[in-house]
């Protein structure tokens, strides 16, 4: 195979001697014209937006004129949506948020102001933050409330700086809001949910005199004790709540049922689980979905199905997430008959599949190369209502490319945008890396790179380094320097850096942040029921998905997302 020298300035699907195979159309910024940029739909503007954004983040570039040509279509649902997007870019959101304000007659809603703090919490822009909530307090833009103090309580925690949590609960008076019981189990919650639960348990035990702590507040502490394998803490609350004479209620038993069954003391836990209806405690659904986890952790499918017959018996409904920890058991087991009967199940039982109960079945189709089987399990997502998500699609594109079906591949690509999905740098991975490895698909892995570097989306180090390796190893060293002269002139600094690898003037250097994404991917994103670690944080939807179950076990009503039990 041989590539001519031809002008830089033809496209790079043009340089290879084949017909066009899938017939993609490419798109590149230089090329679009005034009317597509004044009147694209609404998901095109907030991408276009927040690409702006990201292309912007040094203090010296000119942002403000950038987003000149976009300021008669500034509405504030927009605004919600583009700082939604840039969830890391804290220092460019901020500056977006300050330059629409000045736009006349744009006010800005109570929703982006939260949306801004969660923004600049998440990227740890923590000086800017506070001064941000020091102008709202003295300009009255925005009423500041406890829940924007959750927020920061959660930034926090994520950043690992439990301490500065604790002080920013100590400075909510300092903004006119008087902290409530309410506030302290938020703290608490987030705290623990990151399994900071020393200092969590240190602070409680010095302000608790200073409110009336609930049973609630106690079971938020007993389940972060038993996250963290400490059952014997988590006693010794149970029983402070016992000493002190406080009504345990069934949420408080579950913290310590899960503690004990967490630390392996199983059989226990069902003698307390048994002794509850005795003390006038009724279990509830979440109550057996404690023990469906953990006959699941011990790999007894018997015990599952046990207990998931008598929850019938009492008419009551596991939730989605117990589902999903049954459903990736029975597909480990190689029982995905059983799994997708429960599928069935769920939704007779008023249980709406999520993406995870799809993925962890669609995991075993990709395993076993059952092509059909996937193809039609994403077909029955989208009859179900079932956004599919990235994990989604990248399994079964790498199934399609892995097996050769190039055409099916393309039909899956192409549909992704008819149900509003919009590929990120993993999907576009999985082509070009998938291609790369494909005897006579590399002009179809660069027609994908070229479409990520049109689309402003960095690649990964490592997509650069195999295609340049590829490309390198077949003699075609002028494809080599139309892609780098193609990166070095995209509006994407972080694109205008991998120019140089892909010239092989710099080392493959990976971020921590692709690493994580890669071990996401190569895990299929199936870890449904499973707890997520901090290095899986930047990814978002597994811990996020967590945080729900979390909130709605400790009976946080004011947060609930997601209906259960």
């Amino acid at each position: 195979m041989a590539i001519r020298s031809l002008s830089r300035t033809k496209p790079l699907h043009s340089l290879f001697h084949k017909p066009n195979f899938h017939n993609l159309q490419f798109f590149s910024s230089c090329q679009t014209n005034h009317q597509q940029i004044q009147n694209p739909p609404l998901p095109d503007l907030v991408s276009d937006i927040s690409r702006v954004l990201s292309d912007h983040r040094s203090p010296h570039h000119d942002l403000e004129l950038s987003l000149k040509a976009f300021s008669s279509r500034i509405s504030s649902n927009l605004v919600e949506q583009v700082l939604k997007r840039c969830n890391n870019l804290g220092f460019s959101a901020h500056r977006f948020f300050l330059w629409a304000k000045t736009i006349p007659g744009f006010e800005h809603s109570v929703e982006s102001h939260h949306i801004l703090v969660d923004v600049l919490g998440s990227s740890k822009q923590f000086a800017i933050l506070w001064d941000f909530l020091i102008e709202m307090r003295e300009t009255q833009s925005c009423k500041i409330t406890p829940e924007t103090f959750w927020i920061v309580f959660r930034a926090y925690s994520r950043a690992n700086l439990p301490n500065d949590a604790l002080r920013a609960f100590n400075r909510m008076v300092e903004f006119g809001v008087k902290p409530s019981i309410h506030d302290l189990d938020h703290l608490l919650y987030v705290l623990c949910k990151r399994k900071q639960v020393k200092p969590a348990q240190l602070f409680f035990d010095k302000v608790k005199h200073e409110f009336t702590p609930s049973v609630k507040t106690y079971s938020i502490l007993i389940r972060g004790w038993g996250d963290i394998g400490e059952l014997s803490e988590a006693r010794k609350l149970f029983d402070e709540m016992l000493d002190r004479k406080y009504s345990v209620d069934v949420l408080a038993y579950n913290s310590l049922l899960e503690a004990m069954c967490k630390g392996g003391k199983v059989d226990e836990a069902y003698k307390m689980f048994r002794e509850m209806r005795s003390s006038g405690t009724e279990p509830d659904a979440f109550s057996y979905s404690i023990f469906i986890h953990a006959y699941c952790e011990a790999n007894d499918i018997h015990s599952v199905f046990r207990v998931l017959d008598t929850m019938r018996r009492y008419d009551l409904v596991a939730n989605v997430f117990t589902y999903n920890c049954v459903i990736k058991k029975l597909c480990k087991n190689e029982k995905v008959e059983e799994a997708s009967q429960l599928l069935d199940e769920m939704m007779e039982r008023g249980v709406s599949p999520d993406a995870w109960s799809y993925n962890a079945i669609l995991a075993y189709h990709c395993d076993h190369s059952e092509v059909n089987m996937a193809l039609r399990l994403i077909s029955r997502m989208a009859k179900d209502n079932c956004m599919p998500d990235r994990h989604t699609y990248n399994m079964v594109l790498k199934l399609l490319i892995r097996v050769g079906r190039f055409d099916r591949a393309t039909e899956v690509w192409e549909s992704m945008e008819k149900r509003g999905f919009y590929p990120s740098v993993s999907t576009y991975s999985v082509m070009v890396h998938g291609l790369c490895k494909k005897k006579g698909m590399l002009e179809e892995a660069c027609k994908y790179f070229e479409m990520m570097v049109d689309e402003g989306i960095p690649p990964y180090s490592s997509t650069v380094e195999m295609l340049r390796n590829r490309l390198l190893g077949l003699g075609f060293l002028d494809t080599i320097e139309i892609l780098a002269d193609k990166m070095e002139r995209s509006t994407s600094c972080s694109i205008q850096e991998l120019a140089k690898a892909m010239r092989g003037e710099r080392p493959f250097r990976r971020s921590r942040s692709e690493d994580s994404e890669l071990e996401s991917d190569n895990k299929d994103g199936v870890r449904v029921g499973d707890k997520t670690s901090e290095d899986e944080k930047s990814v978002g939807d597994e811990v996020e998905r967590d945080d729900d179950e979390f909130i709605v076990v400790m009976g946080l009503k004011e947060m609930r997302k997601v209906k259960t039990m």
